[in-house]
């Protein structure tokens, strides 16, 4: 079937004013101005109603943490208190606990426009060693394209790091189930919807070893690698006291300077780190909204491309955030780097490229985050009805200007995701009573 998404109110995309064609999962052409499709099409899709972008792409998230949003025993805390306020709690994480948080997360994300993600899961108590498998079967029945991010911790607070013992593993039980889940699920091919990362988690909850070792396994099985950095001072103070370096020295030392890598946060770089970083490609994660909760500090999102190293963007953990709305950290995005620069500096382009052609970069994807021939069907399509929009003049500067949170339709593969506002596998209502009864065992821990 080849469709037509037709005359849309503006698409972010160049050469594409009366829209574009699908054919199947992929965009095969591009219809400017004055013209007709030259491909004969089957069916049209009236956008005459939409501002279409490319589907969103998600590069940082905790899923699980959807149980504990605004937990009254880690609010208005920042990062190290406020993870050691949360680390006694999510050891009570369980199967069907995560499943649920797992698909909230994705939903809330779809919603949103977003269309491909990655979940940083790094926590394993007694009983969730399946985590990676819960989240490929969710993102299936959500219908997100995911990037399985194989996180881990195997220092706890007796090896001097910040996790207790319960919710860490050894290092053979970490990389036997990263070579398992990789053999599983990591799908390389154009268009997949499943693709694996390896991710330890951070320099105070990971040994030396195992960051050399993730290494090593992901060049053999090309996958990516993912971890925090640069996220506060406290992490600062503890590289130089225990590593007796700063944070992208130790990077450097465990041999993660590469292509290969894209860093959560990535905000207490000097000068000669962020040229470093860009030398060798290393991509940054720019997290807007947690980074505010936990009042982290300011990302140099500008030095950082200029340097040659990609930047996307992340909603974070919804404990820190605290929700999983990508097209709102777009907004956060645009205003928070306007503090950090000026107005002229960084535009809505900036924010709307940042979380679809930079976060696809990050996810070492080519196939997505663009509107453009040859790239996957992914759209996020939003209308300007609301009151909030009303007198917005340049469309896609309104949607970001104006708040847009919510999408109209997302396609992702070709396939219609969301329509008229809500998922068309999820059934919301039932979704947040199961989730809101799972989350509230946690307020009594």
């Amino acid at each position: 079937m080849k469709t037509w998404i037709k005359d849309p109110i503006a698409v972010l995309a160049d050469g594409a004013e009366r829209g574009f064609v699908i054919d199947g999962a992929r965009i095969i052409e591009l219809v400017g101005r004055g013209r007709e499709p030259a491909t004969a099409v089957d069916s049209i899709f009236d956008a005459s109603r939409h501002v279409v972008l490319p589907g969103l792409v998600n590069t940082h998230h905790h899923m699980f943490q959807t149980l504990t949003r605004a937990h009254p025993s880690a609010i208005n805390k920042e990062l190290f208190p406020w993870l050691k306020s949360l680390y006694s709690i999510w050891k009570y994480v369980q199967p069907d606990d995560f499943r649920l948080a797992s698909r909230l997360a994705m939903t809330e994300l779809l919603m949103s426009g977003c269309t491909a993600a990655s979940d940083h899961h790094y926590l394993f108590p007694a009983g969730l060693d399946h985590a990676m498998d819960i989240q490929a079967e969710e993102a299936a029945r959500v219908g997100i394209r995911m990037t399985l991010t194989r996180g881990s911790m195997n220092m706890s607070e007796k090896d001097g790091g910040l996790p207790p013992d319960s919710v860490v593993q050894d290092e053979d039980t970490v990389l036997a189930d990263c070579e398992r889940v990789i053999g599983k699920y990591h799908d390389m091919r154009e268009g997949s919807m499943l693709r694996v990362a390896l991710a330890p988690c951070a320099p105070f909850t990971v040994t030396r070893q195992l960051m050399e070792d993730t290494f090593r396994l992901a060049e053999k099985h090309d996958c990516r690698l993912h971890t925090h950095l640069g996220e506060t001072r406290d992490e600062d103070a503890y590289c130089l006291s225990h590593f007796g370096c700063r944070p992208v020295d130790y990077l450097e030392e465990v041999g993660w300077m590469s292509d290969r890598v894209w860093l959560a946060h990535g905000i207490h770089f000097n000068d000669d780190e962020v040229k470093r970083l860009g030398r060798h490609g290393v991509g940054v994660c720019h997290c807007p909204t947690s980074n505010m909760v936990l009042a982290s500090g300011l990302c140099r999102t500008k030095e950082l491309e200029a340097a040659g190293a990609p930047v996307g963007l992340g909603v974070d953990g919804s404990a820190s955030n605290d929700n999983s709305n990508l097209i709102e950290g777009v907004r956060h995005a645009l205003m928070i780097n306007r503090i950090t620069y000026d107005a002229a500096s960084v535009t809505h382009l900036d924010a709307l490229r940042w979380a679809t052609r930079g976060s696809a970069r990050l996810l070492g994807r080519d196939d997505i985050g663009e509107i453009a021939v040859g790239k996957q069907a992914d759209l996020a399509m939003f209308t300007l009805d609301e009151l909030r929009f009303s007198g917005g003049g340049d469309p896609l500067a309104t949607l970001v200007l104006c708040g847009a949170h919510r999408a109209d339709r997302v396609m992702v593969a070709g396939q219609w995701r969301v329509v008229d506002g809500l998922p068309t596998t999820i059934d919301i209502t039932r979704l947040r009573a199961e989730h809101g009864a799972a989350a509230k065992r946690f307020l009594s821990l």
